[in-house]
């Protein structure tokens, strides 16, 4: 009977051993893809200039706002 437990209990931290790598290369490949992506050429670049386009276009927006509300107090 302690046979069975020794071969049971080994295979029960094989299973655990190799669900910890497992858990490692997945970790792995998300960190790898992350830093590929935040690459110069990758997803970085397109989520800068999105946000550099969106300031732009408030500061635009609150400049001609600004104007507007200057001539409609002029004109009163």
């Amino acid at each position: 009977m302690s046979k069975f437990f020794k071969i049971f209990s080994i295979r029960n931290l094989q299973q655990k051993g190799q669900g910890i790598v497992e858990y490692a290369l997945i970790l792995a490949f998300v960190v790898g893809l992350a830093a590929y992506l935040t690459n110069a050429n990758g997803i970085g670049t397109a989520i800068q200039t999105t946000f550099s386009n969106v300031t732009s276009a408030l500061n635009t927006a609150n400049t001609q706002s600004t104007t507007n509300n200057g001539n409609a107090n002029a004109n009163e």
